[in-house]
């Protein structure tokens, strides 16, 4: 069965430094898993198309598969993957490549490793080199049919400002997270950055500000909302506002309003918040999360 949603992204290993100093070495990670999982909660088909290392935990890759995730899209890069440190500071988050490892770049799939057969309904970019990004978005901007949705790597700044407005105006949705802004002050109110990012395609962007929540910001008639977040248990923010996007992305595809859409993803990411790394996500059944969804929503 071809996916409804295809999500192309990395897997890597992360080493994990949390701000109390507690650490987690050699955790099988990558956003691409967790917009996935966050999707799939929902019942949506996903497949994922990525570049793994030969030292990736498999382990992952068999839980993702036995949740029905579609993995003809990864390639195995025959070497040693891409390897990250994750600084915490605070609720913000710093990303290091590892010098031993695979580069990005050779970590990160192009549009020509997605399997020929898949006709999806969505595709979701995923942190990879900006330049590689703008590759892929360009490669979709036609098919009007398809959802496409982005999430940066390269921090926004006066430098690429220029850039993510050329990417952000050929996309439907942009997934941006407080820590993926340079500037202090445009972290603190977004509305100006945002002003000068939507154009052309793009119908929301979703800014994602942690515990706090988030704002959506609708493109087309400048309308804001806000979303909180109604985890009661966190142990560890990794995925989570990835978790969002998927939760977010499937409830788009099944019609939602883009309100009720952000519900879900709330409710994605609350699975992703109460366990380290994938667990709860990966434990995580449908009818939990309607039932999280009713309760916190009323929403059916």
């Amino acid at each position: 069965m071809t996916p409804d949603l295809v999500v192309l992204g990395n897997l890597a290993v992360d080493d994990i430094v949390y701000p109390d100093g507690e650490s987690r070495m050699g955790q099988p990670g990558g956003a691409a898993i967790y917009v996935a999982l966050g999707a799939n909660l929902w019942g949506l088909n996903v497949g994922m198309v990525s570049r793994v290392g030969s030292d990736y935990p498999s382990s992952m890759l068999e839980a993702l598969s036995r949740k029905g995730i579609d993995l003809a899209g990864i390639r195995e890069l025959g070497s040693s993957g891409l390897r990250t440190w994750l600084l915490y500071e605070g609720e913000l988050r710093r990303v290091v490549h590892r010098l031993d490892s695979a580069t990005h770049a050779e970590a990160s799939p192009t549009a020509d490793e997605i399997p020929t057969e898949w006709t999806p309904r969505a595709l979701h970019i995923a942190p990879l080199p900006i330049g590689l990004q703008a590759e892929l978005v360009a490669e979709f901007v036609e098919q009007a049919d398809v959802i496409v949705s982005v999430d940066p790597y390269e921090l926004l700044s006066e430098r690429t400002l220029e850039t993510w407005t050329g990417i952000g105006s050929q996309v439907d949705y942009f997934f941006l997270s407080e820590d993926e802004i340079a500037d202090g002050q445009w972290r603190r109110d977004p509305g100006p950055l945002v002003a000068r990012i939507t154009a052309g395609r793009l119908k929301t962007l979703f800014y994602k500000q942690g515990s706090m929540g988030g704002t959506g910001f609708e493109a087309t008639t400048g309308r804001r909302f806000k979303w909180s977040s109604y985890a009661t248990t966190v142990v560890d923010q990794t995925g989570a506002g990835d978790a969002f996007a998927g939760g977010t992305l499937a409830g788009l595809l099944q019609g939602d309003g883009v309100q009720t859409a952000v519900h879900r993803g709330v409710v994605s990411a609350s699975f992703a918040l109460e366990s380290q790394g994938a667990d709860a996500l990966l434990e995580a059944r449908p009818e939990m999360a309607n039932e999280r969804l009713r309760g916190w929503f009323g929403d059916l």
